[in-house]
């Protein structure tokens, strides 16, 4: 195990900010159950605000982002754990409020890690990452309260984003009616070939008006955007049917009426993938790595980088410049 590793780390005081690669000692790792040399980490939403000096992510500094990672175990503490376990951490407090996966190697308590499916590489693995765990937690639960693909179209907002993207693969491969909504007209082929039946502009869900009920569209949504945008699409859901909410990039206040609740019995669920209760985790990785996994399309979703590259690219997820995921091969 090396004693200098290189770390992407995020510094700030009174006078200055930071984001810069650096190397650091391996004592400078929190003193957790397991150590894993990580192989691939992914680039979020959140971790391009931890990079930010106001991104109201990260409490205290020098912090280490990277709210996904993929590797190899080195050394544990846990008995559920040996040396050249394969493992995937995401959520709890990894790359948040605990050095996350933007390192050669990651210190992080037993409780937190899955076993690597064995249909999945570690590529494979990030290009679904956090964004892809989510989706696949939206169908889930989507299903659990009466989603099929014979109630007709399934809209997904935000579709050109890590969520957006896997989501559209995912709910294809089960064979449901995909409509994909982005702001990105220029992707209306690549959502295609993802599996969207139907791609359309964001102002054909949000014009800037709300209506208390509107014309019934879709059987079901999967919205990582929120806001307004949230408050038009659930207006145009039919009857019983079901919106999975993931995300707030459109904003975190919902200007909607009680009317699609109790006039057509609407469903809003929250999906929260960072607390995941660990046996519906392992769940859902399953399932990933089996019945929603299309190989095909996974390659099409992620761009590779190396990790050296990291402090020039992170800046573009918050500019709305990327499209489908980012991977960060941490051995390169």
């Amino acid at each position: 195990m090396e004693s200098i590793l290189r770390a992407l780390v995020v510094n700030k005081n009174k006078e200055h900010f930071s984001v810069a690669m650096k190397n650091i000692t391996m004592d400078q790792l929190p003193k957790d159950d397991v150590v894993v040399k990580v192989h691939y980490s992914s680039i979020n939403y959140k971790d391009a605000l931890a990079c930010m000096p106001d991104g109201k992510i990260v409490n205290t500094y020098p912090f280490i982002p990277g709210i996904d990672l993929a590797g190899v175990v080195v050394s544990s503490a846990d008995d559920r754990f040996k040396q050249g376990d394969q493992v995937i951490a995401t959520g709890y407090g990894i790359g948040v409020n605990h050095y996350g996966g933007f390192c050669e190697y990651a210190s992080i308590p037993g409780d937190w890690i899955v076993p690597l499916p064995d249909e999945l590489t570690f590529k494979e693995a990030m290009i679904y990452g956090t964004a892809g765990f989510t989706a696949a937690l939206a169908i889930n639960k989507l299903e659990q309260n009466g989603m099929t693909p014979e109630k007709g179209p399934v809209l997904v907002t935000g579709a050109t984003g890590g969520v957006g993207t896997t989501a559209v693969a995912m709910l294809s491969k089960l064979g449901y009616d995909v409509t994909a909504s982005t702001g990105k007209s220029s992707q209306t082929e690549y959502l295609k070939q993802l599996g969207a039946t139907a791609v359309k502009p964001r102002s054909a869900i949000y014009d800037g008006k709300i209506k208390a009920l509107d014309k019934t569209q879709f059987a079901a949504a999967i919205d990582p955007v929120g806001g307004a945008q949230l408050a038009s699409l659930i207006s145009k859901i039919a009857y019983g049917g079901t919106v999975a909410v993931c995300g707030l990039t459109g904003g975190s206040k919902i200007p909607t009426t009680v009317f699609p609740f109790i006039l057509r019995g609407i469903n809003l669920l929250g999906i929260d993938s960072v607390y995941c209760p660990m046996p519906l985790r392992k769940t859902i990785w399953k399932r990933m790595a089996s019945e929603l996994k299309d190989s095909q399309k996974l390659s099409m979703i992620k761009k590779e980088i190396a990790f050296q590259a990291l402090p020039d690219i992170l800046p573009k997820l918050l500019e709305g410049s990327t499209v489908g995921r980012i991977i960060v091969n941490i051995n390169e």
